[in-house]
């Protein structure tokens, strides 16, 4: 299984999310192809579920909410994201995706 594909930029991360709506519970579920794989309870409408999603970020890895933005995807369930101030290794570290490398 690979890592979570991360992109370094000046001031910050950019990484790709795959939003589940609709589930019983929301959580982040691991990786999907070099993804995160994020289940959401909220449903897909009216921007619900990417409220949640911003919700769950921030709280996860213990940002403000404005530090926390979805650049592309908006409508569709793949999403990019970017985190304002972080390092692409406190990001893997926050969402508890720390695996041994060789």
């Amino acid at each position: 299984m690979s890592g979570l594909i991360v992109e370094e930029t000046k001031d910050g991360v950019v990484f790709t999310a795959k939003v589940v709506p609709g589930s019983s519970k929301t959580t982040i579920s691991g990786l999907y192809d070099g993804m995160l794989k994020v289940r959401i309870s909220a449903p897909p409408e009216k921007g619900k579920a990417n409220q949640c999603l911003l919700e769950l970020l921030t709280k996860k890895l213990h940002i403000k909410k404005n530090a926390v933005s979805i650049i592309s995807g908006e409508h569709n369930p793949v999403k990019r994201l970017h985190i304002q101030g972080l390092s692409s290794e406190t990001l893997i570290e926050k969402l508890g995706l720390n695996s041994p490398r060789s």
